[in-house]
């Protein structure tokens, strides 16, 4: 009965030992983003995104920029530089609209929209094959009861928060 054991003591060390030196032996590499940066990227540069927008929001410029940059800081290692990164951000916004989209019976809007457009020229310094040019859309509906003023800049932060992310994903992350 021990003749057993003792092999079986010895069948289970040889096999941890296997396991071991595979692992030991493979190289993994884990992105929690998905993305897909070059290893010798280190910079990214954003430009400002001008508001060419009809309808004009004054702060909105300088809400999509700062958007931007917070998102490739929070889910990349590259350092923001102010011109000439590894890859390179620009662009303009080109729509910022309030459209009605639910009509009651009576003709007047039960909801409304808010829709932001943004053209997005990308540049990679490491792969120009990646580089592109893309209008950028997203949209929130809204009650019309509701005054627009007071919940304009959290309608903005959520539309920003998804646009960037579409940006990100166009030019980071391959799936």
């Amino acid at each position: 009965m021990k003749e057993p054991l003792i092999r079986l003591h010895s069948l289970i060390q040889g096999s941890i030992f296997l396991v071991l030196l595979l692992l030991s032996a493979c190289k993994m590499s884990v992105s929690l983003t998905g993305g897909d940066i070059h290893p010798n990227a280190k910079t990214v540069s954003v430009a400002t995104f001008v508001n060419n927008a009809t309808l004009v929001n004054p702060t909105l410029s300088q809400d999509f920029t700062t958007a931007l940059k917070d998102m490739i800081q929070r889910q990349t290692p590259l350092n923001i530089v102010n011109r000439s990164g590894d890859y390179t951000f620009e662009g303009e916004i080109t729509a910022y609209t309030i459209s009605p989209v639910a009509i009651q019976g009576n003709e007047t809007a039960a909801m409304n929209r808010l829709s932001i457009s943004v053209n997005v020229r990308f540049y990679n310094k490491f792969d120009e094959n990646k580089n592109f040019e893309q209008t950028f859309s997203r949209y929130v509906d809204y009650p019309s009861s509701q005054n627009f003023t007071s919940i304009e800049s959290s309608l903005v932060a959520q539309i920003n928060e998804a646009i960037t992310d579409d940006i990100f994903n166009k030019a980071f992350v391959n799936w």
